[in-house]
C-alpha cells in the first residue's frame, strides 16, 4: 500500500501545474531543488507593477544575458509602452513580443518540466495571476577547443575532432554538410541525467524505417544516467555478447559526416566527444579517412598493411604454438634448428610460454593507458626492452617468442577502430588454446568458427559481412581494394538508401574515359 501511495503522490507531483498562485510556485521549485549555494531566487516587479520571480542556477546561465536582456527588460517600460496601460491578460504577449530581447523562449506550464529543464541552464520567470511561465534559453558552460582526434590521427585529413558540447559538434557537421536535407533530431535519456540525444541523418538518403528503428530502439533505454555514448552502445547493438562492434564510435567530423552521405544514422549525446554510427559492416573496423584522400595505390597499400596487420594480430601467436607443439615438421630446417635452441632453457611448454607473454603484454598495455601520460611512454619502452630482455636471459621465455608476440600487439595497434582491435586481443586466446590442443586443425577451427559468428551478426538489419555476404558486385569497389572515387558511383546497396546514386553514372564513365585517354 505504502508504494502504490508514493507512487500516486509522485505522479501527481510531476503532472501538476501552475496554478497562478506565485508562493505556491515558489514553494514548489524550492521544494523540488532544496538548499543550494548556485540556485538563485530572484524576486522583483514587471513594469513596476506585476510582482514575479525569476529562477536560475548561477553556474549554468549567461549572467550578462540575464542582466541585460531579460532582468532589464522585465523590469523597464520600454520606450514605445511608456504611457500606455498594459491589461494583466496581454502581459505575456507584451513580453515574449515586445520587450524581451531574446531569441530562445516559450510559455511552458508543467512545473516539472520546468525544474528540469533550469537544470539544464535555462531561466523561469514566474508572474503573479499567470497560469503559464517564461522559460528562456540562457545556458553558458565552459568548454574545451576543438583540436584533433586524439584516437583517430592521420597524416593526410582534417585535423577538427568532436568536443563535449552537442551544439558544437552538430555545427561542425552542419559547416562541412550545408544540405537542407539535413536533419536533426534530439531527446532527453536518462531519468536523472536527462542526457540530451541528437540522432542526425540526410532525408531522402537514409531510409525512412532505419530511422524510425533508431527512435524505437533509444525510447526503450531506461536508465538514470547516461555518461558516454558507450551507455547507448550497449543498450540499441545488436548482439550484445558479441566480440565485434556492431556500431562504430568515431570523434572526426569528417569521418561522420561521410557516413552520413552514405545513409546512415549518427546518434551523439551531450557530454560525450564521440558520435555513433550505424549500421555498420566489418570492412569499415579496418579503413580510415586516409584510405580517401590519398592518392588511389597510396591508399590501397596503406589499406592491405593494414588488413595483414589484422591477420597478425588474430592468428600469429596461435600459428606458433601450433607449428611448434604439433607440426615443427613443416618448418624449413634452419629455422626448426635455431626455434629449438632458442628454446632449450624453457621449463615449460609454448602454451605457457605464450600466453606468460601475452598476458604480460596486456598488463603492460593497461599499465600505460592508466598511468599519466609523461610516464606511460617511458613504461612502454621500459617494459618492451628491459622485461622483454630479462624474461630472455632469465629462460622464462625464447626470443622467436617474443618477436611472435610482438608481431601480434604491432597488429592490433595497427587496427584504426579499438573495439574492433580489442575483439582481436580477446579471440586471439581462444584460438591459442584450440592451437595447442589440436594443432593446425585448431586455429583452422577457431577461425571458421569466428567467421560464421560474424556472418550471422547484424546491425540495425544490415548484414555484418555485406557486402562479401551476401555478394554484391558494386560493393566489392570498397572492401580489400578501393577503386576510383568517379568509380563508386552508387551508395551501398546494404543500406537501401531511397537515393543509390551517389555519382552521377554517365559523369562518373566520362571522368574514367578521360583519365583513359589522358594515360595513352
Amino acid at each position: 500500500m505504502s508504494f502504490l501511495f508514493m507512487k500516486k503522490k509522485y505522479q501527481q507531483q510531476t503532472q501538476r501545474v501552475l496554478s497562478g498562485n506565485l508562493e505556491d510556485a515558489i514553494r514548489f521549485i524550492q521544494d523540488a531543488l532544496g538548499q543550494s549555494e548556485d540556485f538563485v531566487t530572484r524576486r522583483f516587479h514587471v513594469f513596476g507593477n506585476f510582482s514575479a520571480v525569476m529562477f536560475y542556477f548561477s553556474d549554468l546561465v549567461d549572467h550578462i544575458s540575464i542582466n541585460t536582456d531579460i532582468l532589464k527588460a522585465l523590469m523597464y517600460v520600454p520606450p514605445h509602452l511608456t504611457g500606455k496601460s498594459v491589461k494583466k491578460e496581454q502581459l505575456l504577449d507584451v513580453l515574449l513580443n515586445e520587450t524581451i530581447h531574446h531569441s530562445e523562449m516559450e510559455l511552458e506550464n508543467q512545473l516539472s518540466t520546468l525544474v528540469q529543464e533550469m537544470l539544464s541552464g535555462k531561466t523561469i520567470v514566474i508572474i503573479e495571476g499567470h497560469d503559464e511561465a517564461l522559460l528562456i534559453e540562457t545556458s553558458q558552460r565552459e568548454k574545451r577547443a576543438i583540436d584533433e582526434p586524439k584516437t583517430e590521427q592521420v597524416v593526410l585529413g582534417p585535423r577538427e575532432g568532436f568536443i563535449e558540447q552537442l551544439g558544437t559538434n552538430i555545427s561542425l557537421l552542419r559547416y562541412r554538410l550545408a544540405s537542407p536535407a539535413f536533419r536533426v533530431k534530439t531527446l532527453k535519456l536518462g531519468r536523472q541525467s536527462q542526457s540530451k540525444v541528437a540522432i542526425c541523418y540526410l532525408e531522402g538518403t537514409t531510409k525512412t524505417t532505419l530511422v524510425e528503428e533508431v527512435e524505437r530502439r533509444l525510447d526503450t533505454i531506461d536508465i538514470n544516467f547516461i555518461a558516454d555514448i558507450g551507455y547507448i552502445e550497449q543498450f540499441i547493438e545488436d548482439n550484445k555478447y558479441s566480440p565485434f562492434p556492431q556500431l562504430q564510435t568515431t570523434e572526426r567530423p569528417d569521418k561522420t559526416v561521410a557516413n552520413l552521405v552514405e545513409g546512415r544514422v549518427a546518434i551523439l549525446v551531450d557530454g560525450s566527444p564521440f558520435a555513433l554510427l550505424l549500421p555498420i559492416v566489418f570492412n569499415q573496423l579496418y579503413q580510415t579517412t586516409e584510405d580517401y584522400t590519398n592518392r588511389l595505390l597510396m591508399g590501397n597499400f596503406i589499406r592491405i598493411i593494414r588488413i595483414i596487420a589484422l591477420v597478425f594480430a588474430l592468428v600469429t601467436s596461435s600459428l606458433y604454438v601450433a607449428f611448434i607443439s604439433f607440426h615443427p615438421e613443416l618448418l624449413p630446417t634452419d629455422f626448426a634448428v635455431a626455434v629449438a635452441s632458442g628454446r632449450a632453457g624453457v621449463p615449460y611448454p609454448a602454451l605457457v610460454e605464450v600466453l606468460l607473454i601475452e598476458i604480460s603484454m596486456e598488463v603492460l598495455r593497461e599499465a600505460t593507458i592508466r598511468l599519466p601520460t609523461q610516464v606511460g611512454g617511458a613504461l612502454s619502452i621500459i617494459g618492451v626492452l628491459i622485461v622483454g630482455d630479462a624474461a630472455v636471459q632469465a629462460g622464462l621465455a625464447s626470443p622467436i617468442t617474443v618477436v611472435v608476440i610482438a608481431l601480434a600487439t604491432i597488429g592490433s595497434f595497427a587496427t584504426p577502430a579499438y573495439s574492433a582491435s580489442f575483439a582481436l586481443r580477446i579471440l586471439r586466446f581462444p584460438i591459442i588454446l584450440l592451437a595447442a590442443i589440436f594443432g593446425l586443425y585448431g586455429v583452422v577451427i577457431g577461425i571458421l568458427t569466428i567467421f560464421n559468428h560474424m556472418l550471422s551478426l547484424r546491425s540495425f538489419g544490415v548484414p555484418y559481412m555485406s557486402p562479401v555476404s551476401p555478394g554484391n558486385a558494386q560493393g566489392w569497389k570498397d572492401v580489400v581494394f578501393r577503386s576510383p572515387l568517379w568509380g563508386q558511383w552508387r551508395r551501398p546497396d546494404f543500406l537501401r538508401s531511397p537515393n543509390q546514386r551517389r555519382v552521377d553514372r554517365k559523369e562518373s564513365e566520362q571522368m574514367s574515359n578521360e583519365s583513359n585517354s589522358t594515360r595513352d
